[in-house]
């Protein structure tokens, strides 16, 4: 179904705030970020605002490939489906999002877990896929570098059925807690999956009955061939980042191609791209903000960040020279998507010096800077040209600028009837037009 209104999500990658150096703002959380105070603070910010999701990004291992990454930048968190779990119990509506690795989990644990996670949140579960590119994960699981990048997508794939095969494992009229006859559920209605494939074994069933959405929503953000591939098979949510709207349009029909292909329609996937919204009266207080928040990177880090993006140590080139030649997609087993970004880059004459400071200061999002009405007009400019069914936001300062554009923009576009004022009963997937999946053992039978 399509909704005639936009999705919005407060997506948080690092714990103070999108920007990668926040935490050294002057009014920046400090220790905070470690309780669950903090992010109550937020989840209820998010739900007062009607906002659809909280969908929080992860790593699992420290980015420490240089020194300086160590020293400034060392990316340390929360475990998300945990936090989570406890945001449910202060939250009513909101969405919950949480990124977790195919490439170093297995399938019956995450079955696991966000099928309970949609039980105590009564259907408001989302899981975020994605495959683990970074070698200092690898390194935390017995493996000397990250797997290979077609391996990975392959793994995930198998993950994913598994996944799903496992939330279908009980039916949905399965539990019977019938003390006359002792049955606690119909024995006809739960089943081993019974898998064998290339990357997994298990039998199953799944030791939770199924969630309450059927299966909790998949989001995908991976924006290689491999990635898009997946995102049309299997996920409900895509997180793009696209520059324009012309660029934005041929993203979305490519994402429409795919999902005709395998017999999809384009109202079953929704594409979120990430902005920055950064509020400010006027130019000169915008570019204040942007010029406090880029003196808060130490050059190197930026250096470091550009090199770890290509896996090529820049640190022996001059800052003011053009990238050096970058790797092969084929042959390239990190990000791929940050691989094409900074191709892109070098398509476009920029020095070492200015990817490092963009990459540092708003990563590959767009940055959108102005007040509520100009905020709130290239937002709907996107949603009206068909470029996206909403936003992921992201905030490069918490709590401040996600509090301004809760106060400001969101009444504006709320005036607009962009998006809703008050949020509609039932379960997440509910709330967003999106289907129940059948359960795959009903509909056999």
């Amino acid at each position: 179904m399509k909704l005639e209104r936009m999705i919005l999500g407060a997506f948080f990658f690092n714990p103070q705030g999108d920007h990668r150096l926040s935490w050294r703002h002057p009014r920046a959380p400090g220790s905070e970020i470690f309780s669950l105070d903090y992010y109550r603070r937020l989840a209820v910010m998010a739900e007062s605002a009607c906002l659809d999701a909280l969908f929080v990004a992860d790593h699992v291992a420290i980015w420490d490939t240089f020194e300086s990454n160590v020293a400034h930048y060392a990316n340390a968190r929360l475990e998300p489906v945990t936090l989570l779990s406890a945001l449910s119990s202060h939250t009513s509506n909101l969405g919950l999002i949480s990124t977790l690795s195919t490439s170093f989990s297995e399938p019956y644990n995450v079955a696991r877990m966000f099928a309970s996670l949609d039980h105590i949140s009564h259907g408001r579960a989302a899981w975020n896929v994605v495959t683990s590119g970074m070698n200092e994960e690898a390194l935390n699981f017995g493996r000397d570098a990250s797997i290979v990048h077609a391996d990975r997508y392959a793994r995930a794939t198998e993950f994913v059925e598994v996944v799903k095969a496992l939330w279908d494992s009980w039916e949905d009229e399965a539990v019977l807690l019938d003390r006359q006859s002792g049955l606690f559920a119909n024995p006809a209605k739960v089943h081993r999956i019974e898998h064998k494939g290339a990357h997994f074994s298990v039998r199953g069933p799944l030791n939770v009955p199924r969630p309450p959405q059927g299966h909790p929503i998949i989001v995908q953000a991976g924006s290689s061939n491999d990635g898009k591939n997946l995102a049309a098979r299997y996920a409900d949510l895509h997180f793009s980042m696209c520059r324009s709207v012309e660029e934005g349009v041929a993203y979305r029909r490519d994402l429409n191609e795919r999902l005709v292909r395998i017999g999809r329609s384009s109202d079953s996937l929704k594409v979120l791209p990430g902005i920055q919204p950064v509020l400010a009266a006027s130019a000169a207080e915008a570019k204040e903000k942007k010029e406090l928040l880029e003196s808060l990177v130490p050059e190197r880090l930026g250096v470091d960040l550009v090199s770890s993006w290509c896996r090529v140590d820049l640190s022996g080139l001059p800052l003011d020279g053009p990238l050096p030649e970058l790797p092969d997609e084929a042959g390239y087993d990190g990000q791929r998507s940050n691989l094409a970004r900074l191709k892109a880059f070098r398509e476009q004459n920029m020095t070492i010096r200015q990817v490092a400071r963009q990459l540092t200061n708003a990563g590959a999002a767009m940055t959108v800077a102005g007040g509520p009405e100009e905020i709130a007009d290239f937002m709907e400019s996107w949603f009206r040209a068909g470029v996206c069914d909403g936003f992921n936001l992201m905030f490069p300062l918490l709590e401040e600028d996600m509090a301004d554009f809760v106060e400001h923009v969101v009444p504006e576009l709320q005036r607009r009837g962009l998006v809703q004022s008050s949020y509609e009963g039932g379960t997440l997937r509910e709330k967003l037009g999106l289907t129940r999946p059948q359960n795959i053992f009903s509909a056999s039978r």
